[in-house]
C-alpha cells in the first residue's frame, strides 16, 4: 500500500512533543467570549413557539421566529449553556452549501442542484445581511474556501473546479510544501468566530423579544390531538402551538429519528498567535479557510490574532453512539494532528499548540441535514448536519419555521427537504459497519483514492460515512 504525504514527511517526533508539551485540553472560542447566564426555567409557562437546543439552529430559529412575527412569545431551552457544544467548537467555516458539497447534491438530487446552489449563496449572503444589520461581533470575514490537493491524484479531481490553481499559484497564496493544486471558491464560504456567533445570536433573540432558559433540561413531548404541545422539563411544563427540534447530536425526542444520526467526534489543535516573521513565512496573505482533498482531510484556518485553527483527519465513532465528555481528549488523535500540521507548514517548527479539544458532529448518512415534523405538524426537527452546519442551520431554521406554517414554500417542496436519509443500523451492526468506512476510506487515500467495492456499493445505496 502506498504512503501519503505525511507519512512521507513526517516530523521528528521531538518536534511533536515540544509543540504539545503545554497544551491545554480546553475549547479556545469559549475561553475567548464573555458567556452571559441566563436563567433556567422555574415554572410552567405557555408560549406560541418553543425552540428545544440553544446552538445555531435553535438561535437561528428563534431569531427567524422574531424577524417573521414580532408579537409571537418565543421561547428557547437548552439543557446547559447557548453554543457550549458543536455550535461553540467547530472550525467556523460558514459555507454557502446546503448539500456537503456541490457533487453530493449532484448525486443526490441533480433536478434540483442548481437551485438548491443559489438557495445556498442566499442563505449566506442573508447571514452576512444580518451579521451587519444587528452590528454582530463575529470575526465575519468572507475570504472564500481553498480546496488543496497534496497527492497526485488530487489534482485531477481539482483541476476542472471553477477557480484552479496550478502548482505555482496555489503556493504563491499559501507556502506549503505538500500543496501541488488547488481550486479556490472565493466567495462561497465565510469564516467566523464560532462562539462569538453563538453569544451574538442569543444577544439578538434577546433584543427581539425572545426568552432564553439554560440548565433546563426537556425530558418528553406530550401532544394532545387537538391542544397545544406540551413540553415536560426540568423545570416545569411549557405548553406551546409549535414546537421546533433543534437538539442535533443528542438524542432525539422523537423516537423515529434515534437512529438518523450518529455522534462523530471530530479533534481539533490551536496554535499560539504566529508572529510576524511565522505569518511572513506562510503567506496566506488573502486568509482563506484551507482543507485538502482526501477522504480524511484536514481544515484549517487563521483566526482574527493569527493563530491557526488545524482540525479534522479522524473521524471516532463509540460503541453505543454516546455523547461523553471523556471522548474530546484523545491523545493519539491530537498527537496525528501535529504531526499532520508540521508536515503541513515545516518552516513552523517551534510554534506550540495552546489548546486542544474535539466534538461531537450529528452525522447522517446522506451527508446534510434532513427535515420533517410530527405531533400532526405541531413539532418540526432539522438534524443531520454532518459537520457543515455553521451556514445551513439559518437555511434550516427556515424549512422549519415553514414547515410550521403549514402552507407549502418552494422550500418545503424540495425533494431534499421532503426526503429522509437512510437510518444507521443499531449496535453493535452500527459500530462494525462505521470502522469498516472508516478502515476502507482510509485504504482509499493510501491507493490514489480509490474505492473499493464496498464504499461503491455503499455510494450506490446512498448510504454514508463522513465528518
Amino acid at each position: 500500500m502506498a504512503t501519503t504525504v505525511f507519512e512521507r514527511r513526517r516530523p521528528a517526533e521531538s518536534v511533536i512533543d515540544a509543540a504539545l508539551r503545554d497544551t491545554r485540553h480546553a475549547v479556545f472560542w469559549l475561553e475567548d467570549v464573555d458567556r452571559p447566564e441566563h436563567p433556567p426555567l422555574t415554572a410552567d409557562t405557555r408560549a406560541d413557539l418553543v425552540v428545544v437546543g440553544g446552538g445555531y439552529t435553535g438561535l437561528w430559529t428563534a431569531v427567524r421566529a422574531k424577524e417573521r412575527d414580532p408579537e409571537r412569545r418565543v421561547v428557547l431551552l437548552d439543557a446547559s449553556r447557548v453554543a457550549w457544544a458543536a455550535s461553540g467548537r467547530n472550525g467556523g467555516f460558514c459555507e454557502a452549501s446546503l448539500t456537503h458539497g456541490h457533487d453530493n447534491g449532484v448525486n443526490r438530487w441533480p433536478e434540483e442542484i442548481d437551485r438548491l446552489d443559489e438557495l445556498g449563496r442566499e442563505n449566506l449572503d442573508g447571514i452576512e445581511r444580518a451579521v451587519r444589520t444587528y452590528d454582530m461581533r463575529v470575526d465575519f470575514e468572507r475570504t472564500g474556501q481553498l480546496a488543496l490537493a497534496v497527492e497526485p491524484h488530487q489534482v485531477e479531481w481539482l483541476r476542472d473546479e471553477p477557480g484552479f490553481l496550478d502548482e505555482a499559484a496555489v503556493q504563491s497564496e499559501v507556502h506549503s510544501p505538500t500543496y501541488l493544486a488547488g481550486a479556490w471558491d472565493r466567495d462561497g464560504c465565510a469564516l467566523v468566530h464560532p462562539a462569538k456567533l453563538g453569544m451574538e445570536l442569543a444577544r439578538v433573540a434577546l433584543d427581539l423579544g425572545v426568552e432564553i432558559h439554560e440548565h433546563t433540561i426537556v425530558r418528553g413531548i406530550d401532544a394532545d390531538r387537538d391542544g397545544p404541545v406540551a413540553l415536560l422539563t426540568s423545570g416545569g411544563t411549557v405548553r406551546a402551538d409549535a414546537v421546533a427540534l433543534a437538539t442535533n447530536v443528542f438524542p432525539s425526542l422523537l423516537r423515529r429519528n434515534r437512529l438518523m444520526t450518529v455522534p462523530v467526534y471530530d479533534y481539533v489543535l490551536m496554535t499560539e498567535p504566529l508572529t510576524t516573521e511565522q505569518l511572513s513565512s506562510i503567506g496566506w496573505s488573502n486568509r482563506q479557510g484551507l482543507a485538502d482533498s482526501a477522504n480524511q482531510f484536514h481544515y484549517y484556518r487563521l483566526t482574527a490574532d493569527d493563530r491557526i485553527l488545524f482540525g479534522g483527519y479522524d473521524a471516532v465513532y463509540h460503541f453505543g453512539g454516546k455523547v461523553r465528555p471523556e471522548y474530546e481528549d484523545r491523545p493519539e488523535s491530537h498527537r496525528r494532528l501535529a504531526s499532520h500540521f508540521f508536515t503541513t507548514f515545516p518552516q513552523l517548527e517551534g510554534i506550540r499548540f495552546t489548546h486542544r479539544w474535539a466534538g461531537a458532529i450529528d452525522s447522517s448518512s446522506r451527508f446534510c441535514a434532513f427535515f420533517g415534523t410530527a405531533r400532526k405538524g405541531r413539532v418540526a426537527y432539522a438534524t443531520g448536519f454532518t459537520g457543515l452546519g455553521v451556514g445551513a442551520a439559518r437555511f434550516a431554521a427556515d424549512v422549519m419555521l415553514d414547515l410550521l406554517s403549514g402552507r407549502p414554500t418552494e422550500r418545503t417542496e424540495l425533494r431534499m427537504v421532503r426526503e429522509k436519509p437512510l437510518p444507521f443500523p443499531p449496535e453493535p451492526a452500527a459500530s462494525i459497519g462505521i470502522n469498516l468506512v472508516r478502515a476502507a476510506m482510509d485504504r482509499a487515500d493510501h491507493n490514489e483514492g480509490r474505492r473499493n467495492l464496498f464504499l461503491r456499493t455503499l455510494d450506490a445505496l446512498g448510504m454514508g460515512f463522513d465528518s
